[in-house]
């Protein structure tokens, strides 16, 4: 039983490894979204990182306009990158989870 139990310590350090690792690896995925007419272009982490933000001239004219293309446009990036960042660590979760009979929280 005592033996049980260490095994079943060690798989949890494990997995809490592997989602730190899953986190930082998601740091270098990089998710680029632009608005349907390429005027705007934003590029984040699966972490959620705003890495860069590229502006056609042009918008800098439209101060609503830019601010419309900034909303839609990065939100829709971070909704792609939440959801890639979701599936990946609870893949990576389960994957380092021990087997405990009763205990299936991640169907």
């Amino acid at each position: 039983m005592f033996g049980d139990m260490m095994g079943m310590m060690g798989k949890l350090k494990e997995a809490q490894q592997k989602v730190e690792d899953t986190k930082k690896r998601l740091n270098t995925v990089l998710i680029d979204e632009s608005s349907s007419d390429n005027l705007f272009k934003v590029t984040v982490t699966a972490n959620r990182e705003i890495k860069s933000i590229s502006i056609a001239d042009e918008l800098l004219e439209d101060k609503e306009q830019l601010e419309d293309y900034l909303v839609l446009t990065i939100n829709k990036a971070i909704a792609k990158a939440s959801q890639i960042n979701e599936s990946e660590l609870a893949a990576a979760a389960k994957d380092g989870m021990p087997n405990i009979p009763g205990l299936d929280m991640f169907k």
